[in-house]
């Protein structure tokens, strides 16, 4: 294991709560994000590193690299993150959809090259991606407070925590030797960020505040994520979200649900 590559999340995170403590934001701070102040300079930041060097990579590494190189490089990455989702499909108590993802590595290690190929998801095997951070939340911790870790991007401090072992079990720190580890880390980022291109263009097209885009998106996506798509309407206050309406009883037509008012930008 690469203590560098390994301390790194707890470092943005230390530095995250220790400058995130002493932010003011101004005027009311929305749900579930009162370090606004601060997770909006960290977001600038980051934004400007993507812009300069990341952006123009992933863009470069799309452009030039043949898609078969690059979905081999995405089924190695994601095979082995297989089996870390695996063990926290067990953490999690859901035994049935972790063999699952166990027989889904084990597949395409044997029969896919290493997994180069994905033979798994022929078979019916599809990724069941878990996280972490989506274990604490199985096991009762809340999201606390929404939180932009520089570098690393949008989090909460319960996934902050949690990216803490998960960048433990991530491929660069499964290798021995420590440029070839920073070699798959680099080339980790790169193919990330090149799935993410879509998304970040339809942000910058849509969006009149992309931080406020990007944290409901993270916020609702992990929300999910951690309730399977079944999350309770406390989970909805947490982000100042507004719960979806009780089901209608047989028979009965559904209530209709208020219609509340444009919420202005924070800028």
């Amino acid at each position: 294991m690469k203590p560098a590559r390994c301390l790194l999340a707890p470092a943005a995170l230390l530095c995250a709560l220790a400058l995130g403590g002493c932010a003011t934001p101004g005027g009311t701070p929305s749900p579930g994000d009162p370090w606004e102040g601060f997770n909006r300079k960290v977001f600038s930041f980051n934004e400007a590193v993507d812009n300069a060097v990341l952006r123009p990579v992933a863009e470069s590494y799309r452009d030039n690299v043949p898609k078969p190189i690059r979905t081999g490089v995405a089924n190695v990455l994601g095979n082995v993150g297989d089996l870390w989702s695996a063990a926290n499909h067990f953490l999690q108590g859901k035994a049935q959809s972790g063999l699952e993802m166990g027989m889904r590595f084990l597949t395409n290690t044997l029969f896919g090259l290493g997994g180069l190929l994905d033979p798994a998801s022929e078979m019916g095997l599809k990724r069941q991606s878990e996280d972490f951070g989506q274990t604490l939340g199985k096991w009762g911790v809340g999201p606390g407070p929404y939180l932009v870790l520089p570098l690393l991007g949008p989090s909460s401090l319960r996934d902050g925590i949690g990216r803490i072992p998960d960048m433990a079990a991530s491929p660069s720190n499964l290798l021995d030797d420590s440029k070839a580890g920073l070699a798959v880390t680099v080339v980790g980022v790169v193919d990330a960020r090149a799935a993410l291109l879509g998304v970040t263009g339809l942000a910058d097209q849509v969006s009149l505040d992309k931080y406020s885009f990007f944290r409901q998106a993270y916020l609702s996506r992990r929300r999910d994520a951690v309730y399977d798509g079944e999350a309770p309407p406390e989970a909805f206050e947490d982000i100042g979200d507004d719960p979806p309406p009780p089901a209608a009883k047989p028979g009965a037509s559904a209530p209709a649900r208020p219609a509340s008012a444009p919420k202005a930008s924070p800028r």
